[in-house]
């Protein structure tokens, strides 16, 4: 089963949706406004992927953050507790499959097109 994680209103969400709709496969999706981010997910997918690869640094959320908070985010376990505390941090959609992490963005969703 695949899973997409992010946020609803997320261009790059809605293009994926459209996309695995478009290729008529089955998905759920989790939504972190309404269901929060699941750590022990968090967890696996900065083991999998790494925390610098999750942090979306080009976003309206990282720009409005302080840059004391933005400046102390370099690590993991930094990382980690922000993107608890801000979901929208978080690169999307996160996309796993069977449990395991395909990826992240728009690219992991199309490697499911392959």
């Amino acid at each position: 089963m695949l899973k997409l994680y992010g946020i609803p209103n997320c261009d790059t969400v809605k293009k994926s949706r459209a996309r695995l709709d478009e290729l008529r496969l089955d998905h759920s999706f989790h939504d972190f406004k309404k269901q929060g981010v699941p750590a022990d997910r968090l967890d696996a997918w900065i083991a999998a992927l790494g925390w610098e690869a999750l942090v979306n640094r080009k976003g309206t959320t990282w720009r409005k953050l302080d840059e004391v908070v933005r400046e102390a985010v370099t690590d993991a376990a930094s990382a980690r507790s922000l993107m608890l505390e801000q979901p929208s941090l978080i690169k999307r959609p996160v996309v796993e499959h069977g449990g395991k992490v395909v990826g992240v963005g728009y690219e992991a969703v199309q490697k499911l097109a392959l």
